[in-house]
């Protein structure tokens, strides 16, 4: 009788367990859901903000055709709805490529930066793209979290049976992080300065430098003694002839 309690007292404790492991992924399943949906509220805002900064563009740069062409191709590429968050990543990535093109076109155009519409729509798309790579990083910490569970003993048992699969990442390419750099001025590529001039070298024989030997010009090298040359003897005076 005690064994059959024992074998009762197991069986419900890896039940508790089985149901433990499957609300789990249950609720890290449904975590994952609700993250790629903020990543979706916020591609949303992306693409409804582009048309506007396109027709901004085209009133100061209309025979820039082909780039404003190009972004507004990659933005209808985008919102055609990708069937997987990867294949979300590839087209988001081409358009943030050519959105880098565009606003690079727009630097060309003084009287473009300085239209008071296009600096405020540059500032909220800045927004959109910060709180979009924040949405990335929730949701991608959740995927992983969720595939871990997935993929490791015991719970892996317990997903197979629920039928919780593994995630998709959503992976910027890495041509997303090209941005281009604009020189302004005196300032070098990425608003950096320019690393100062090297001065001359005050070291003996250094090339371009100064000179120390004595009895030489400024900036001339050393002469080398050619071989087998009579040396003079530093215990006689060079002026004195000798008898």
């Amino acid at each position: 009788m005690i064994i059959v309690w024992i074998l009762l007292g197991l069986v419900v404790l890896l039940a508790l367990i089985g149901v433990v492991m499957y609300n789990g992924l249950i609720g890290l399943r449904n975590k994952v859901e609700e993250g790629w949906r903020q990543i979706d509220v916020e591609l949303k805002r992306r693409h409804d903000l582009i048309p506007n900064l396109v027709e901004t563009v085209k009133g100061y740069a209309a025979h820039e055709r082909g780039t404003l062409e190009e972004v507004m191709q990659a933005r209808s590429a985008a919102m055609s709805g990708a069937a997987t968050p990867a294949a979300a990543a590839q087209a988001e990535g081409q358009l943030s490529q050519a959105l880098g093109r565009l606003l690079a076109v727009a630097e060309a155009y003084p009287d473009l930066k300085a239209n008071q519409n296009f600096l405020a729509l540059q500032s909220e798309l800045t927004s959109t793209e910060d709180r979009i790579a924040s949405s990335r990083r929730y949701y991608n910490a959740l995927v992983r979290d969720l595939n871990t569970k997935v993929e490791s003993v015991p719970s892996n048992i317990v997903a197979n049976i629920a039928g919780v699969n593994r995630a998709e990442y959503f992976e910027t390419p890495a041509t997303e992080a090209i941005v281009p750099s604009v020189s302004f001025g005196g300032e070098g590529v990425g608003g950096s300065t320019p690393p100062p001039a090297v001065s001359a070298s005050t070291q003996p024989g250094a090339v371009g430098g100064p000179s120390t030997q004595p009895g030489t010009a400024p900036g001339a090298l050393p002469q080398a003694q050619a071989p087998g040359a009579a040396q003079p003897d530093p215990t006689t005076d060079s002026g004195t002839p000798q008898a």
